[in-house]
């Protein structure tokens, strides 16, 4: 998502606060009717403050279960079998990938509803959530994407729809790249998809250029563990989280206490400050430009178009943008009033774009 490490993945957020410009993109709606669906349709509506009942936190982690990877590391999942056994023979199962600096509950008030004629898994990353956070492990984006190859393998043993936000849209997007990959990735949904692992990655973004230099200092004093620590505990205090989630969040309604806990309580894990320093200080991974052209599976890329961290009008938003032209695989949903978390922002708006696509892409 772009939540705690939101606090520095959104690396000098809790400093200055810049406010980039969030521009109107496209103003049509799309009929709701599903039978209408067009894959190549550009969908756009507008929605107002969600009424999806989502589960409880302490429903989602009671219900979590582990699996051991590369025989060392324990990752928390959790898995919703389809209410409608009927259907979910025929469909795909789905995964979910978080943020940075979210987890597995922050898809509550989505999994309910997907798993209705769906069967559903959830991860929590390396280093985020409930998993591990070894220390001295150097985070990288394509350790991530091996960590869903080997999960689809393992655990799931099915062709999959990954469904990512974020970093892990990104993280989805490498795995998706890989020559071997056809046999476990039906298809990809990517939700504001970032440009890399930390903002370093977007150097053709003026605002990002215009930052860099900060950006680069801030890596140098994360490098001093005095000066991490103290940057760390000031951004995962409860109202720095809250100013944070309420200026990447369109609907303002959603940033709940509970929002809140579920950025918060990871980052008081052993293992998280170095995880936070590694990641926002790492290499930025490979970039979604260069790695698009290569995917041939269906695609929908659901984009909210009040994104202050990947908005549409930088490098990374306009090119996906752009792709509905290029590639005819690829679908695109601009939200409006949404920010960088589009299923947690408005989820009933997304259901309402990925369902009718879910269902077309089931019955090929």
């Amino acid at each position: 998502m772009g939540a705690i490490a939101v606090a520095a993945g959104a690396q000098w957020k809790p400093f200055l606060s810049p406010k980039s410009d969030r521009l109107g993109f496209l103003s049509q709606s799309h009929p709701k009717n599903p039978s209408n669906f067009n894959p190549r349709t550009l969908i756009i509506t507008s929605s107002s403050a969600s009424s999806i009942r989502g589960f409880e936190l302490n429903e989602i982690q009671k219900s979590c279960k582990k699996w051991v990877w590369k025989g060392q590391y324990s990752i928390n999942y959790f898995v919703s079998d389809s209410q409608s056994s009927s259907t979910s023979i025929s469909r795909p199962p789905l995964l979910l990938v978080h943020g940075f600096g979210a987890s597995i509950p922050h898809w509550r008030r989505n999994i309910p509803v997907l798993s209705e004629n769906y069967t559903v898994y959830a991860i929590d990353l390396l280093g985020f959530g409930a998993s591990d956070k070894p220390k001295g492990f150097s985070y990288t984006m394509e350790s991530w994407a091996q960590l869903i190859l080997d999960f689809l393998q393992e655990v799931v043993q099915k062709p999959t729809v990954l469904v990512g936000n974020s970093i892990g849209s990104l993280a989805c997007v490498i795995a998706a790249s890989e020559e071997s990959t056809e046999a476990l990735v039906q298809g990809l949904v990517l939700l504001n998809c970032s440009g890399g692992m930390n903002n370093k990655a977007v150097v053709d973004d003026w605002r990002i250029k215009l930052l860099l230099p900060l950006l680069l200092l801030i890596d140098f004093l994360l490098k001093q563990r005095v000066i991490a620590s103290a940057i760390f505990e000031r951004a995962k205090k409860r109202e720095t989280l809250r100013d944070i989630l309420l200026s990447v969040y369109g609907n303002k309604e959603s940033v709940d206490e509970e929002l809140v806990e579920i950025i918060r309580g990871p980052a008081n894990d052993e293992g998280a400050l170095e995880a936070f320093v590694s990641i926002v200080t790492g290499p930025p991974g490979p970039n979604p430009v260069t790695l698009m052209p290569s995917i041939s599976m269906p695609v929908l890329v659901l984009w909210g178009d009040q994104d202050p961290f990947t908005p549409l009008d930088g490098p990374v938003g306009k090119y996906f943008s752009s792709l509905p032209s290029k590639l005819s695989n690829v679908t695109l949903s601009v939200l409006e009033g949404v920010g960088h978390c589009p299923h947690d922002d408005k989820p009933d708006l997304v259901h309402n774009n990925l369902l009718p696509w879910l269902s077309h892409i089931s019955s090929q």
